[in-house]
């Protein structure tokens, strides 16, 4: 039977064809460990922004398994840069006749089924961040005000982190403030008239003033920043509420992180992209090197002809033959009639 996609494979191009794998092989390792640095790098980000996603985003899901990726593909560049530069030496290459094999199925099956998976990943769970974004962020602000409540007392000082960090406000802008109670009720005198009548006005009982966080003040101001009674025109005669950058950071935290976040998983979608391009031929290249090899009895200085390829012509036969019997064996041939049971033989009767 003949083999699956053979290529004959004389001296001279079996040489040229292990050095090619040796660089090939370099390059892997280095990409995979570019993957393992940028999915550690995305990871470590949010492990720090944990706080302001979703616990339901699957996004978290894309640098573990880049992660699992990218060290399957360093240690595939590394084995076949081994293997290609032993292949090159008599001496050096008989312990790898029995390592190529399994290195081989498990960079494929293994290392390949982890690339495009996580490519796959890398395309599609980008687009959870919005909406994971906007849920976090949401319920951290929400809970900016209970620095005394077990689970959320951080809450305040990872958010006021965040906008100063990242030079942003509120969850789309510094009016979403506006909206929730922000300031503890500690800090709040229940005999004050005016608390009291912000209390009672709303219907969930929050005290919401048209102030801002500390943290939404741009430094940079040229002059005090403005907290408090933003949207009252009087209360500022020399604020102007069309240029609040002037005091407040313009952007809101979810487009910042939103933008930040996207960016570290395209850079990481790219490595993995190059990562995929380069273990496929390190991968082809190393089947046909090792099945060369093996037709002249793992003689590397042999001096005969020989053809490297992907399966065996036997195999490919096994399997077609394997299908047609089980198929055969649920079915009759066409125009045969099912065969029919034989009568039960009768016991002749006692004399």
């Amino acid at each position: 039977m003949a083999p699956v996609l053979p290529l004959a494979l004389p001296p001279q191009p079996r040489i040229r064809l292990a050095q090619g794998l040796w660089l090939l092989s370099w390059g892997l390792a280095l990409a995979g460990g570019l993957t393992l640095l940028c999915s550690g790098h995305l990871l470590v980000q949010l492990l720090h922004l944990r706080t302001f996603l979703a616990p339901s985003c699957p996004f978290a899901a894309l640098p573990q398994v880049a992660l699992a990726a990218g060290a399957v593909a360093l240690c595939t560049g590394l084995a076949g840069a081994g293997a290609s530069r032993a292949s090159l030496d008599a001496a050096r290459y008989p312990p790898w006749r029995r390592v190529l094999g399994p290195l081989l199925v498990a960079g494929t099956a293994g290392g390949g089924g982890l690339l495009v998976l996580s490519l796959a990943l890398a395309l599609a769970l980008p687009g959870s961040l919005d909406s994971g974004l906007e849920e976090g962020l949401g319920a951290a602000m929400a809970h900016y005000k209970d620095t005394e409540v077990p689970g959320h007392c951080h809450a305040k000082r990872l958010l006021d982190e965040l906008q100063l960090r990242h030079h942003c406000c509120g969850r789309h802008g510094f009016k979403d403030w506006f909206g929730v109670q922000w300031v503890s009720s500690r800090y709040l005198d229940p005999n004050d008239q005016d608390v009291v009548d912000r209390i009672q006005s709303n219907v969930e009982g929050l005290y919401l003033i048209d102030g801002v966080p500390f943290s939404c003040c741009n430094p940079h101001s040229p002059r005090p920043c403005l907290q408090d009674r933003l949207s009252d025109p009087h209360a500022h005669p020399l604020f102007d509420p069309r240029q609040p950058n002037l005091n407040l950071w313009a952007q809101g935290c979810h487009r910042v992180l939103l933008g930040h976040l996207q960016g570290l998983a395209s850079t990481l979608g790219s490595v993995l992209a190059v990562t995929f391009l380069l273990q496929t031929p390190v991968l082809l290249g190393l089947r046909y090197l090792q099945t060369a090899l093996e037709g002249l009895g793992g003689v590397i200085d042999g001096e005969g002809e020989t053809q490297g390829y992907l399966f065996p012509g036997g195999l490919r036969h096994r399997l077609k033959t394997a299908w047609l019997q089980g198929g055969a064996a649920h079915r009759p041939a066409p125009g045969e009639a099912p065969p029919e049971e034989a009568p039960p033989r009768e016991d002749p009767p006692e004399a």
